[in-house]
């Protein structure tokens, strides 16, 4: 995975581009208000939902959903696959990627691979590119998310999905082309067995994995990338090598929603697992306290930081650094949005301030491709497809030669 500096680095040389072609342009903004129901140019649209039939066998669950994505799946597949041979050009890297990947990769667990088999031939994509498709989720997700408490004991729980981060700039219309591909693909998941949902989850066609999800009633839980020197990279190295006794985090965050009955189980299990990339699990649960934020190295827990009425602690916040370190200056999504929910207060948070305060800038801002709000205890799901109008950091004008594809791998 791209180590701290060097991320931090090119952020810098796309915020100082950015700068110079806008006149330094005004990325922050005062709290929003009044912006829930969604309506106005930050609000794309809704997102449907879909059942996936847990009783099916792997290879079938996805094959409604996936028929009715396939056109927008090969879209976002080619963008990939361009940025790749946009700086390998022989093309070997997607030659590999197709002959090789699956069977360096070996055998995922659970069902995992057999549904994405499903959704290869679904698709006719190839299974290797399908899988990268399914990995690029362990190494581009810059997300937001908070967990809150009111005054009554009553949890809330959102989060801003960013994503395309250095996936290609679209200098005709000022967005990340991977951003804009995924918009399409969003969609709302209802994981069923026996006719019952087990959980619910916003995520992307063709993704297997869960990154943002709740089991109504019991948890909530959102996933964000943290940023390490011994990144995912090295995770995927050793599990080609054989060692494959760590979990992938988008797989472990769908296990537990999938099998886990309480917030105290979740939390266990987030916090002892082996992984192959160090993240941040964001979990709710359903009563006072019941709220934390999981700082994750790829072998073990570094911090559990947990709501906490004695100290007045009443709501999380995490972004995509340690709680402990301060943000990149020109990623400040965390001070932003702490700043927003101290000005609403404990007694009026909501759902509807908490979608103000996620559609603040920087908050906000172009990598953003979905809002989701969830109520355990209510068992209340929304997602709404975003947008970021211009001024909006993302950024703005780049030269010619960065804008389709500007790519770091990590």
């Amino acid at each position: 995975m791209l180590g701290r500096s060097l991320l931090n680095f090119v952020l810098l040389i796309v915020a100082v581009t950015c700068a110079t072609a806008q006149h330094v342009p005004p990325w922050t903004e005062d709290c929003r208000k009044s912006t829930y129901p969604p309506s106005g140019p930050t609000y794309r649209g809704p997102v449907p939902w879909y059942t996936i039939n847990l009783d099916l066998p792997p290879y079938k669950r996805w094959q409604e959903l996936i028929t009715e994505k396939a056109p927008a799946l090969k879209v976002i597949v080619n963008s990939m696959k361009d940025v790749v041979n946009a700086f390998v050009p022989s093309g070997k890297i997607m030659q590999i990627v197709d002959q090789k990947l699956p069977g360096l990769l070996g055998n995922f667990p659970g069902p995992y691979e057999e549904e994405m088999k499903g959704i290869s031939d679904i698709t006719g994509i190839p299974l290797g590119e399908i899988i990268s498709f399914n990995i690029f989720y362990e190494f581009f997700t810059i997300c937001t998310s908070i967990i809150t408490e009111d005054k009554k004991g009553h949890l809330l729980h959102g989060r801003n999905m960013d994503f395309g981060i250095f996936l290609g700039w679209n200098i005709n219309n000022n967005t990340w082309v991977v951003t804009e591909e995924l918009k399409p693909l969003t969609v709302n998941l209802d994981f069923q067995r026996n006719n019952k949902t087990v959980f619910k989850a916003s995520s992307f066609a063709g993704y297997v994995g869960t990154l943002t999800g709740f089991k109504p009633g019991l948890f909530s839980l959102t996933l964000n990338e943290r940023f390490s020197t011994s990144g995912g990279y090295m995770g995927v190295i050793e599990w080609i090598l054989g060692k494959r006794d760590a979990m992938w985090i988008g797989f472990i965050s769908r296990s537990v929603l999938e099998n886990c009955t309480s917030y105290e189980e979740a939390k266990n299990i987030l916090t002892k697992s082996k992984l192959l990339a160090p993240a941040y699990f964001i979990l709710g649960g359903n009563k006072s306290g019941e709220g934390c934020v999981i700082t994750r190295d790829r072998r073990k827990s570094l911090d559990v930081y947990e709501l906490d009425s004695k100290q007045d602690r009443w709501y999380v916040v995490e972004t995509n650094y340690d709680r402990w370190k301060n943000p990149f200056f020109l990623d400040d999504r965390r001070n932003a949005a702490k700043m927003c929910l101290n000005h609403t207060t404990q007694e009026k948070i909501s759902l509807s301030t908490i979608y103000d305060v996620l559609s603040t800038k920087p908050v906000l801002n172009k990598l953003t491709v979905f809002t989701t709000l969830m109520d355990v205890t209510k068992g209340q799901f929304e997602t709404y497809l975003r947008d970021c109008p211009d001024p909006c950091i993302g950024c703005a004008t780049m030269p010619n030669k960065w804008a389709r594809p500007l790519q770091i791998m990590k």
